[in-house]
């Protein structure tokens, strides 16, 4: 298996779930990694202390990267402390459901705005390093839901959606670059989002799922850590670790 040894990887939204399961992986196939969070700073600052006992390099970086001078910031800060960007994982997100009829248009905008809108401001700010290297790996974190959609959730299916038609067009424009964009479409992942559910809403749900349960944080990360190792000959893709629940 390859390592990443002396690459410097973004994650952003690290502080919880899926993203600090990615920032571990990949701190643990030896990469540098810039922990991005908007307010879980204790818990931002818990996997920092975990990943540097372990032997890797990590900072903790504050930006709500669903702003745009936030999202440079946060690249500018990883170039001042690393010197470069090899790898960005736009994993930053919200969700705020409700059915059309009761979604506020606050809602509507803090979910496009954290979840599809953060990914072009923190891509667009790493591109211009990445093709100075003729090296980047992107990952957007999309779902399930942005290939299904689900009710009263319009507002996170259209995000999840965008960023899968963002993947494509981002995949042919910088394939010369020698930089892949894919993007990461998780089915239901025990993250506090899914627990917090009911225990009959779980039930439903995993009584769609083929393989008979939710998924693990790790279990993406690790989908995540071979596409930026031996993942050279795949892009423009939506990968799909969701248990069988949706097959196309």
């Amino acid at each position: 298996m390859e390592r990443l040894d002396g690459q410097v990887a973004i994650v952003t939204g690290a502080s919880r779930g899926i993203g600090r399961a990615v920032a571990k992986e990949l701190a643990d196939y030896g990469a540098s990694v810039v922990v991005n969070y908007n307010q879980s700073k204790d818990q931002a600052d818990a996997l920092v202390k975990q990943i540097t006992a372990d032997g890797s390099q990590a900072i903790a970086v504050r930006a709500d990267v669903g702003q745009p001078d936030d999202a440079k910031a946060l690249i500018e800060t990883a170039i001042k402390e690393y010197e470069r960007i090899d790898i960005l994982v736009n994993n930053a997100g919200v969700n705020r459901d409700k059915t059309l009829r009761r979604m506020a248009s606050e809602e509507w905008d803090e979910v496009i705005r954290t979840d599809l809108n953060s990914a072009f401001y923190c891509s667009s700010a790493a591109i211009p390093h990445m093709i100075e290297a003729k090296y980047g790996r992107i990952i957007n974190m999309s779902s399930i839901i942005g290939q299904m959609g689900n009710v009263g959730q319009s507002n996170y299916a259209a995000a999840k959606a965008g960023l899968i038609a963002f993947t494509k067009s981002a995949a042919q424009e910088l394939a010369r670059y020698n930089i892949t964009v894919n993007a990461m479409c998780p089915g239901f992942i025990e993250t506090d989002m899914v627990l917090a559910l009911s225990d009959e809403v779980k039930e439903s749900l995993i009584a769609k799922i083929p393989l008979g349960r939710f998924g693990k944080p790790e279990e993406v990360a690790t989908f995540i850590r071979y596409l930026v190792t031996e993942g050279q000959w795949i892009t423009g893709q939506q990968l799909n670790p969701n248990g069988g629940m949706y097959m196309y």
